[in-house]
C-alpha cells in the first residue's frame, strides 16, 4: 500500500536506529507533541529501540485529553436540554466531566449522536428543523478547518438551529508554556505533521530560535518517527536549533493558505484553559463576532461553568512531559479505560491509554 507499508519497513527503521546509536554521545530528552505519535511510539516500541541516552516524553497533543472539565460539563448540560441534539466524535463520549460523561447523559435520555464530521451535524440540523443541533468542536488546528466550514455553510444557508461548542486549542503556545516552565525537561520536539499540513511551520521558527531547541515536523508511522528522532538528535549533537521537515510528502512551510484564511474569518485567538495544565495565553480559538450566533455557549447560557480536576489524577503532569503514565500510583488500578480518572486514559491518542494497552507488563500493574 503506497505511503503505508513503506513507512512500516522494519529494516529501514532499524537502520535509522543504528545510525542514531552512532551519533548519540549525550543524554537527550525529546517530546513528541501529538497523541497519535505517542500511540505509534509505544505500540511499535520505538522508544525501546532508540539508544538509552535518548528519552521520549509525551506531550499535550491529544485534543480529547486537554478538553477541560467544564467543557464536558457544558456539553452534558446542553445534551440534557429538551429539544437539543448533541453531536460529537465518538472518543468524547467517555471523557469524564466533574460528575459524569456523555454516555451517562445519553443513558438518561439525552439525544447524543456520534458523527464523523461537523458537516454530518449540519445535515442533521437540516433534517430536524424543530431541534437545536450542537456540534462539540474539539481539536487542534488539524480539525479546525472542517469546523469553520460547517459554521460558514450554516451562515451562508441561514441555518438557525445549528451551533458549535468550541474547545479548540493551538500547539505553538503550549510548546512555549512547556519550555518556559521551571520544571521543563524537553530539549527537542517532534511536531505534529497534520497540524503543520494546515498551518505550515513558520510559527515554530521563532520558538526554535528563542529557546534554542530543534523542532522536527514528522509523520505518524514508525519510519517517520524514527527518522524524526534521528534528525532531532543530530541537531542537538551538532549544537543546532532549527525547524526541519521530515514530513515533506504532506507539509509545506507555508501550509494550507486557503484554510488559514477561512480560519481567520470565522475564528479569533483567545486564552484557553487546558485540562490538567491551566490557562495558556493565546492558545485557543473562539468564534468571531460575525459568527457569534453559532456559539453554543452563548445560545444555551452555559459560559460561566467551572470545575476542578480530581486530585489523584496526574494527567496534567504527564501532558507536560514531567512524568510518564506508569509513574502514576493509580495507573492500571484505580484508573483504567473502563473507569478513568482522567481523559488521557480514555482517548485512543492518550498516553495513559497507550501504556495501558501496550506497556502493562513493564508498568505498575
Amino acid at each position: 500500500m503506497k505511503y503505508m507499508d513503506e513507512y512500516r519497513d522494519a529494516k529501514a527503521v532499524h537502520q535509522f536506529a543504528e545510525a542514531l546509536r552512532k551519533i548519540t554521545t549525550k543524554p537527550w530528552t525529546l517530546m513528541e507533541i501529538c497523541g497519535g505519535q505517542t500511540n505509534t511510539i509505544v505500540k511499535f516500541g520505538i522508544d525501546e529501540l532508540i539508544p538509552k541516552q535518548v528519552t521520549m516524553v509525551h506531550g499535550p497533543g491529544c485534543p480529547v485529553c486537554v478538553t477541560p472539565l467544564e467543557l464536558i460539563d457544558k456539553a452534558i448540560e446542553i445534551a440534557l436540554r429538551p429539544g437539543a441534539i448533541l453531536c460529537s466524535f465518538g472518543d468524547m463520549l467517555r471523557v469524564p466531566g466533574s460528575r459524569e460523561d456523555l454516555f451517562s447523559a445519553r443513558a438518561k435520555g439525552a439525544d447524543v449522536r456520534i458523527v464523523y464530521s461537523p458537516l454530518d451535524a449540519l445535515k442533521i440540523a437540516g433534517q430536524n428543523l424543530e431541534k437545536q443541533i450542537v456540534f462539540f468542536a474539539v481539536g487542534f488546528e488539524t480539525t479546525a478547518p472542517a469546523n469553520v466550514m460547517a459554521v460558514y455553510q450554516a451562515w451562508q444557508k441561514g441555518v438557525k438551529n445549528f451551533s458549535i461548542l468550541v474547545s479548540h486549542v493551538l500547539v505553538p503556545p503550549a510548546m512555549e508554556a512547556i519550555l518556559s516552565s521551571p520544571r521543563n525537561k524537553v530539549q527537542g520536539f517532534l511536531a505534529a505533521g497534520h497540524v503543520c499540513t494546515v498551518m505550515g511551520y513558520t510559527e515554530y521558527e521563532p520558538i526554535a530560535n528563542k529557546y534554542r531547541v530543534p523542532i522536527v515536523v514528522t509523520g505518524f508511522e514508525p519510519l517517520d518517527l524514527m527518522q524524526g528522532i534521528y534528525m532531532c538528535v543530530k541537531q542537538l549533537e551538532e549544537g543546532r536549533a532549527e525547524v526541519e521537515n521530515q514530513y515533506s510528502r504532506s507539509v509545506r512551510r507555508e501550509g494550507n493558505q486557503p484554510a488559514q484564511l477561512l480560519l481567520q474569518e470565522v475564528f479569533k485567538i483567545i486564552p484557553r484553559k487546558w485540562r490538567g495544565v491551566g490557562e495558556i495565553p493565546k492558545s485557543g480559538f473562539a468564534l468571531t463576532e460575525k459568527f457569534s450566533d453559532f456559539d453554543a455557549e452563548k445560545r444555551f447560557g452555559v459560559s460561566d461553568y467551572t470545575a476542578e480536576e480530581p486530585a489523584e489524577c496526574i494527567s496534567g503532569i504527564i501532558l507536560q512531559g514531567i512524568k510518564k503514565p506508569n509513574e502514576c500510583p493509580a495507573f492500571g488500578t484505580r484508573c483504567t479505560p473502563e473507569n478513568p480518572l482522567g481523559a488521557t486514559m480514555v482517548s485512543s491518542e492518550g498516553a495513559c491509554s497507550a501504556y495501558y494497552r501496550y506497556r502493562r507488563v513493564s508498568a505498575n500493574v
